[in-house]
């Protein structure tokens, strides 16, 4: 078994998740990402990855319909929502559905790398 935390990444924009990921894995991260919202509520299960990144603007289920399905199916998966969405306007509203932190799009690969590493060891020993 890995040592290197493992990343789910949700973005329906190929191109972010491109730079996301890239960015993630330099930090020395493992990252599986993928585009549609669906297909990863679909493949979300044991051993759950160490930190989930979605986007709220996505297609069906959109972020906050995703966010309150995988906080009610997995209360202890870490999640990191990211959005440009209205200038970030609704991130508060996604802490109050269960986000541990929030990113406001676009997002420097460096401040992404920081926040996932703060998210991580605020809570390292959390399953």
């Amino acid at each position: 078994m890995s040592d290197v935390p493992q990343i789910l990444l949700v973005d329906d924009d190929r191109q972010v998740v491109r730079y996301l990921k890239k960015a993630l894995e330099e930090g020395g991260y493992s990252v599986t990402a993928t585009t549609s919202s669906k297909q990863a509520l679909d493949s979300i299960q044991e051993p759950l990855p160490d930190l989930l990144i979605l986007d709220l603007n996505m297609p069906a289920p959109d972020g906050f319909e995703f966010l309150k399905t995988v906080r009610s199916r997995f209360p202890y998966l870490r999640i990191l929502v990211i959005s440009g969405y209205l200038d970030g306007a609704l991130l508060e509203a996604a802490t109050l559905l269960g986000a541990i932190a929030t990113l406001a799009k676009p997002v420097e690969p460096k401040v992404l790398v920081a926040k996932v590493r703060e998210v991580l060891g605020r809570h390292r020993g959390e399953s």
